[in-house]
């Protein structure tokens, strides 16, 4: 990823050096004795929610069969992480401001490693979905605090792009080591070690940065937290994921389910109603006028709902299918998970030159078309190197979306609003990655029911290729959703955006 491509957004939703007026707040390196220090931890938290995101995906199997999930719920392992995330990230930047951003790290980083713990010595469904609702929690506190440490650490232009480069590649790299660490400490040790593994980093990351990041200032006054807003967010949401992943298991009619959606979506209601009204409210609809964050906001929540479903497939394709390890899985990881890495590289560059919607239409069309070679590849009979074409455009194109999606969600918002504008993004992302991955597990779990032996393994190829193939039409629909994007130029907007 280029962090300092003018007009492509860092992470943060920054508009980089010409777009922001907040330097007075911002330039705060020279007061630190050790800025190299405090940009290592911020990255090494980078580093940890990236590798935890990973690392499950590759134990998956071995944790439904270790605490006895049935191949419909084992989702919701991710699912309970997503949701949570997800709903509670507008809360988390708002308490970082308000609060203090070194607070909410610490407290981030303390209940992502108590919840880990608690996942690791989980021994039945209900605790180890608790833990991981928790992990979400904790990600959703610790994700906006870590990015507002980078921006208001670091002076803008040259330096802070620098450290977004860095914390940036660092999130990359994590993706690519959960894969192979998710699979050797599964291997070795077995599925708690990989939540066991976040305990001791989480702990050494929130000591350390009482010692290495500033100290917060004193708490502004005046302002208030939209709790009521949180609350009803995170709840309708969680009942219709709900909802759908139950649906295939209880029957779609039944009282509990339908009572589930119809609640879920008068909760979603009353959230927006509740929001219109509130001053002081967590996700301002206002913004949603902004013809760039309402499109953006869309894109985010369909990229996951269907490119980013592919990890769950994959596990369960190549471990239920193909009989691999879960150390071979990892392994199998690399081939997109290095063509992620590389189109992350590629896509600030990309936007530079030719523009952001340019660039984004481009790879979100390209992510389609590898999305499509994989399930052409998925077989009962195929073997792994019949699918790596597919892995490896699929990798490229989506670590272009990825870097360019929320650039492209972010242009045109004013400076003062990008923070929530980039939490907005980012809660369509988790919400759209759990409402997806349960509609499409349902879909390819729908022919494996009574069946063992090879027709099970056959018709668990056949449903994962299907939902697959769905996934490509999904992420084809987005394509049409991100021609709404404002047009922007490359080289010369670049130029006209610098003066």
């Amino acid at each position: 990823m280029s962090a300092s491509s003018p007009t492509a957004p860092g992470p943060s939703g920054s508009s980089g050096p010409s777009g922001s007026s907040n330097s007075s707040r911002s330039s705060h390196s020279s007061r630190l004795p050790r800025p190299g220090a405090a940009l290592a931890l911020l990255a090494f938290a980078s580093l940890i929610t990236s590798l935890d995101y990973n690392i499950v995906y590759v134990a998956l199997p071995d944790i439904g069969a270790g605490v006895g999930f049935s191949a419909q719920t084992l989702q919701w392992v991710v699912s309970a992480y997503a949701v949570a995330f997800g709903a509670f990230l507008l809360l988390g930047g708002r308490m970082s401001d308000l609060i203090g951003r070194r607070r909410m790290f610490v407290l981030g980083l303390s209940l992502y490693a108590l919840s880990s713990l608690a996942g690791g010595l989980a021994t039945e469904p209900g605790l180890l979905i608790g833990a991981r609702a928790v992990q979400g929690l904790g990600g959703a506190f610790l994700f906006p605090a870590t990015l507002s440490l980078v921006n208001t650490t670091f002076a803008e232009g040259r330096e802070r792009n620098r450290a977004l480069s860095v914390w940036a590649a660092t999130g990359s790299g994590g993706l690519i080591l959960g894969s192979l660490l998710g699979g050797v400490l599964t291997q070795v040790l077995g599925w708690r070690a990989v939540f066991f593994v976040n305990v001791p980093l989480a702990t050494a990351a929130a000591l350390l940065a009482l010692s290495v990041l500033p100290a917060d200032p004193a708490r502004e006054t005046g302002r208030r937290f939209d709790v009521p807003g949180a609350l009803t967010a995170t709840a309708g949401s969680t009942l219709i994921v709900f909802a759908l992943v139950q649906g295939p298991e209880v029957g779609w009619t039944a009282p509990l389910l339908l009572g589930s959606a119809a609640l879920g979506v008068a909760l979603l209601a009353a959230f927006l109603f509740a929001e219109s009204r509130n001053p002081d409210a967590l996700m301002p609809l206002r913004l949603l006028r902004d013809r760039n964050l309402g499109t953006g906001m869309t894109v985010t929540f369909l990229f996951m709902a269907t490119l980013g479903t592919l990890p769950y497939f994959l596990t369960v394709y190549f471990q239920s299918v193909h009989g691999y390890s879960a150390l071979r899985t990892g392994f199998a990881y690399l081939v997109p998970m290095g063509a992620g890495f590389l189109g992350s590289l590629l896509g600030g560059r990309l936007a530079t030159r030719f523009g952001v919607r340019s660039t984004l239409l481009g790879s979100l069309a390209v992510s389609a078309v590898g999305m499509v070679a994989i399930g052409m590849a998925i077989s009962a009979d195929a073997s792994y190197l019949d699918l790596v074409p597919g892995l490896v455009v699929f990798g490229v194109g989506q670590g272009i979306v990825y870097t360019t999606m929320f650039a492209a969600a972010a242009t045109g918002v004013p400076a003062r609003d990008q923070g929530i504008a980039s939490g907005m993004a980012s809660s369509g992302q988790q919400v759209g990655g759990a409402m997806g991955l349960a509609v499409l597990v349902a879909v390819a779990n729908s022919g494996t029911s009574g069946k063992s032996g090879e027709a099970l393994r056959v018709a668990a190829a056949d449903g994962l290729r299907t939902a697959v193939f769905l996934a490509a039409i999904g992420a084809a629909v987005s394509v049409l959703v991100a021609l709404n994007f404002r047009r922007t130029g490359g080289k010369g907007a670049a130029r006209t955006v610098r003066a």
